[in-house]
């Protein structure tokens, strides 16, 4: 017989939880900066009977034991972006020039929802609940901190490794999948040389602007003729710097590329045929120096874990109803969350939660106008509806860390 429920008594913390989202919102920090938002999550977690380990600097890990069984760890990311919200809303960030406009805010509060219910009803579940708050997400170098500092070695090793993300579709909706969820993600900086000359003079240099130019256009062929047709792949150019004034032929050209892959072989085949590109036009402008390649921001792929994925998902539709779990569609951005259960060699899964009140969401499919109405991750005016988004997603995290501290209460 299935015992206490452990999310009985949410409803009467949802007050204070709204109000806690309402805060951190207003105090966001940037990537590896979280130093208040570090010392509130402890605060928080603290009384609940969680040992606290702070880790990788702005990194704060919880740990309750709870007596055998299996080891869970769920995670939330906690930093903000260099975005000025434009929202309007009353709670809107004190702290200009900076934004929680990815929604972190709402997954520490969540976590932080979820863990305050397992606290509350140990008697209801047996194992180890972890609960990582990461720094850095946004910059892909968060989880590497943490691992550099001894995550691994100071934890439990989990059996499972779960984590969530707000994302603007129909608010109080679940959306898993298994296999690739969040694309590879990297970027590029490269220089190309020439010869500098005077504007008046082209035959005394080696352009780097025209040179630069003809790289942006033969990285188009990368995806459009090397790359399978079904095969999902991005190579975009987000900057192309060369030059300040007019009249002076510079004497070199810096390009800053991306990529998106949900396919590890294919990654590297992108990367390869990018460098080939860029020595190929710079051998043929006759650049006087080998080119430079700089990556950074590097974020592995998200690739779900079928059996605990199918798990989570069956866990979810028993407790939410299958109307309000649906399949995700895998998304283009990336995150750097896999590389902590990778370390481990632990299978995780990782889903989406909807934060766009449903009329708005559903009339703006209706109208084919959801790109430009409804603001999403990143942009000044991405503002989660609170309710019913901060409940679903503290009954998500509950929901698939109890499919293994207590199958029968999942059900």
């Amino acid at each position: 017989m299935p015992g206490p429920d452990p999310l009985a008594s949410l409803d009467a913390q949802l007050d204070r939880l709204r109000a806690l989202y309402r805060e951190l919102h207003r105090a966001p920090e940037l990537s590896m900066a979280e130093h208040a938002t570090a010392d509130r999550i402890a605060a928080e977690l603290e009384p609940l009977g969680y040992a606290i380990h702070r880790i990788g600097g702005t990194g704060v890990v919880g740990v309750l034991a709870n007596g055998p069984g299996p080891v869970v760890l769920a995670r939330a990311d906690t930093d903000a972006l260099p975005v000025t919200e434009a929202t309007g809303l009353d709670y809107a960030s004190a702290t200009p020039g900076v934004m929680h406009a990815c929604g972190h805010d709402l997954h520490i509060v969540a976590l932080l929802g979820a863990a305050g219910q397992l606290a509350a009803h140990r008697d209801a579940w047996s194992g180890t609940h972890i609960a990582l708050f990461q720094p850095g997400e946004e910059t892909a170098a968060g989880a590497q901190a943490m691992l550099d500092d001894g995550l691994v070695a100071r934890i439990p090793k989990p059996d499972v490794a779960l984590a969530q993300h707000v994302m603007p579709f129909e608010a109080g909706v679940v959306a898993t999948a298994a296999g690739p969820v969040l694309s590879a993600g990297d970027s590029l900086r490269i220089t190309v040389h020439g010869r500098g000359a005077h504007g008046s003079m082209p035959h005394n240099a080696v352009d780097p602007v025209v040179l630069a130019a003809s790289i942006v256009l033969r990285l188009q062929t990368i995806v459009s003729r090397e790359t399978q047709p079904g095969q999902f792949a991005v190579v975009t150019v987000g900057a192309s710097n060369a030059g300040a004034k007019s009249n002076v032929i510079p004497d070199r050209a810096e390009l800053l590329l991306n990529v998106r892959t949900y396919d590890t072989a294919l990654r590297e085949r992108i990367l390869a045929a990018i460098e080939r590109i860029v020595r190929g036009e710079c051998a043929a402008a006759g650049s006087p120096r080998e080119p430079e390649f700089e990556p950074y921001d590097r974020f592995p792929l998200t690739d779900n874990d079928p059996a605990v994925t199918a798990r989570v998902t069956d866990a979810f539709r028993r407790r939410f109803g299958a109307d309000r779990v649906v399949q995700a569609v895998p998304a283009t951005a990336s995150e750097d969350f896999s590389r902590v259960p990778d370390a481990f060699g632990t299978p995780y899964t990782y889903w989406f939660v909807g934060s766009t009140p449903a009329d708005v969401y559903r009339a703006a499919v209706e109208r084919g106008t959801v790109a430009a109405d409804v603001p999403a991750n990143h942009q000044p005016g991405f503002a989660p509806a609170i309710d019913p988004t901060l409940e679903t997603m503290v009954r998500a995290h509950a929901i698939a860390a109890l499919a293994w501290l207590a199958p029968e209460e999942a059900a």
